[in-house]
């Protein structure tokens, strides 16, 4: 039986819904949710005016709250969050923090939670409190009728935040869900189906694309229709969500930006289209050919190519060879897949090997993908490469971009700590304004600048140097490393100096909370690879504090200067005292792959800081390039796909 704090539901909720029927959908948001451009003045006096509304009528108990948000839903269903509205619901809110969570949203954090409910994009420093800001519109949308998604990087944080926060919402008579890869459909159904639901990012667009071949591809109001009807029936396939209506993206340029390189794929295991013995003969081909003479590897581009002496050198061998070996095109295809899968495809860098399967690892984040595969023949040479059984093809049924389905939310908002270096592109493929909120406390954070020795084994006993004058002061230290690779390598270097540390990359993402928590212990030493433990504060405890606060070096040049921001954020956060370094070698493959061969030697050793820079800025226009690359290439195939009478 529902109690009366459960019960705020007098109108009716807004359609189960699908993009196709965006145009009455994006009306009916415009009277709830308006989008208005904002300010920092503006959100400055709409925080304080919270505030103001906050003590001007506190709420004794956990009933008056439930009476106040019951009389609050029908007005904001009816009259929408205009202004005046939504400074009473997020004082409403509020409130049923303090009495629910024991927290009292801050002026920084109200000023976030105005930047998302406008549907903009709220920068704040790591440890201003996140969780509980993204709340605040979340709940205050929920109220006035609409399905929110609160989007995280990955399961352990959907499940986190949800039971988190769980209490917040019950006191307001709303429902929660967590949607994560473990539940099955019932419970992910069940999960949407809740005014709030957390999720995260993957398992929301596999959703959604289950969804769309549920429809036939074609989510009209007639199928939606046809749909309500059938989920009435035993035995029937009813829609996992009820559409695309309001997401807060949290750890927003995780998920709209660097993951937006790589299409997500829906998609089946069949036996595998390419022969074993071709894949053998392939791998075996490339191995014969000489780097230079035969074919050269483009590090920078990650591109492999044959030389016309290494193209008539293969034309020789496919002579006693059958005739798929004969077919110049086709032969020439497979062989520089083989020499990227031999060459640019790197063991513990770009995959992990568990259980007998490859694993991808995620370049931006260290975590592993395992429900992630290459293109069918470059996964199976891979395979084969690792002396793996082939794990077969797998036949794409469905497949979308981030950035075309985050653009399908008639209304979007994110947060994240690091999002000003790609505003632009923000703003140009979603339509998000990037607005910085200011810290809770001044940062006290010290920068001790950027060292570049000459080779990895200087760089090794400077690193043992520093631990152990670190280590000796009390202080907890965080080295941050790009691969997996060099994080195992350093954390061997380390046990071999005596120093004892923790490691968390993808091998260890199922500790990952565990050893986060531990990472700000006197004398702790913990190696992760760049954002591995994203989401997840370092608890300092007051020795840590008064030996100094947490210390962070950075052991390679990072793809962009928003991943050294992310590293650097894990000290000196909430006005806490901290300290960050880089120690580097002129050996690093950033350095290596984008600076000129003429500026490779001296200009890191002279002017390191320039030299990472020009580094970053090349791989950041790279990068950029992939994603617009990409995009045009799913609207290209949406227009046919349209044209055709079918859309993905």
């Amino acid at each position: 039986m529902r109690s009366a704090a459960q019960a705020v539901h007098p109108a009716p909720p807004i359609p189960h819904t699908l993009p196709a029927e965006g145009e009455a959908l994006s009306r009916r948001m415009d009277r709830l949710l308006p989008r208005r451009r904002l300010g920092r003045a503006a959100c400055r006096r709409l925080a304080e005016a919270t505030l103001a509304a906050v003590q001007a009528a506190p709420l004794a108990d956990r009933d008056a709250l439930a009476r106040a948000a019951q009389e609050l839903a029908p007005v904001l269903r009816r009259e929408g969050l205009r202004e005046a509205n939504a400074i009473r619901a997020f004082a409403l809110i509020c409130e049923a923090a303090r009495l629910a969570l024991g927290q009292t949203p801050r002026r920084v954090q109200l000023m976030g939670a105005w930047y998302l409910l406008r549907g903009h994009l709220a920068e704040m420093p790591t440890g201003e409190g996140k969780t509980l800001t993204v709340t605040l519109p979340a709940c205050a949308a929920a109220l006035a009728g609409v399905p929110v998604h609160l989007v995280t990087a990955n399961d352990y944080l959907a499940a986190r935040d949800a039971e988190a926060m769980r209490p917040l919402f019950a006191a307001l008579g709303l429902q929660v869900g967590a949607v994560t890869g473990q539940g099955d459909e019932h419970a992910r159904r069940q999960a949407y189906a809740a005014d709030v639901s957390y999720c995260s990012s993957q398992q929301l667009v596999f959703d959604y694309l289950h969804d769309r071949l549920v429809l036939g591809g074609s989510p009209g109001s007639l199928h939606l229709a046809v749909e309500a009807l059938l989920a009435k029936q035993p035995g029937s396939r009813p829609l996992l969500q009820r559409g695309l209506h309001f997401a807060v993206v949290d750890e927003a340029d995780s998920v709209l930006i660097d993951e937006a390189r790589t299409p997500l794929l829906l998609s089946r295991l069949g036996p595998p289209r390419t022969e074993r013995g071709l894949l053998v003969t392939a791998l075996y081909l490339g191995r014969q050919l000489k780097e230079g003479r035969d074919y050269r590897v483009d590090h920078r581009h990650r591109r492999a190519a044959l030389t016309p002496a290494g193209e008539q050198h293969l034309a020789e061998r496919a002579v006693g060879l059958d005739g798929f070996w004969r077919a110049e095109r086709r032969r020439r295809t497979l062989v520089v897949q083989a020499l990227s899968a031999l060459h640019l495809f790197v063991r513990d860098r770009d995959y992990l090997v568990r259980d007998g399967r490859v694993e991808i690892i995620d370049a931006n984040t260290g975590r592993a993908m395992p429900d992630r595969a290459w293109e069918p023949e470059l996964q199976g040479l891979i395979e084969l490469k690792e002396g793996l059984k082939l794990s077969g093809q797998r036949e794409v049924l469905a497949r979308i971009t981030y950035q075309r389905f985050f653009r399908h939310y008639p209304r979007l908002a994110g947060t994240t700590g690091t999002a000003s270096e790609v505003s632009r592109e923000l703003r140009r493929v979603y339509g998000l304004r990037v607005r910085v909120v200011p810290p809770h406390r001044p940062v006290q954070r010290r920068d001790l600048g950027l060292r570049c020795t000459a080779d990895g084994t200087t760089r090794q006993a400077r690193l043992l140097d520093r631990l152990q004058a670190l280590c000796a002061a009390g202080r907890p230290v965080l080295i941050g490393t790009r691969t997996l690779a060099e994080s195992e390598a350093i954390a061997a270097q380390l046990a071999a100096a005596g120093i004892p540390c923790q490691l968390l990359n993808a091998r260890q993402s199922a500790h990952e909370a565990r050893l986060v928590a531990e990472a700000g212990q006197p004398g702790q030493v913990t190696i992760a690879t760049n954002m591995a433990g994203r989401g997840t504060d370092i608890q300092l405890p007051d020795s840590s504090l008064a030996a100094g606060g947490l210390h962070v070096i950075a052991t390679e040049v990072n793809d962009a200067r928003r991943i050294d921001r992310q590293l650097f954020g894990r000290c000196g956060r909430q006005g806490q005292p901290g300290s960050h370094e880089w120690l580097l070698c002129l050996d690093d493959p950033l350095l290596q792959r984008h600076l000129p061969r003429t500026l490779r030697h001296w200009l890191p050793r002279w002017w390191p800081q320039l030299a990472m820079r020009l580094a970053q800025r090349a791989e950041e226009r790279l990068q950029a390039r992939a994603r617009a690359r990409l995009l045009k290439q799913e609207e290209r195939l949406a227009e046919r796909l349209a044209f055709a009478g079918r859309h993905s």
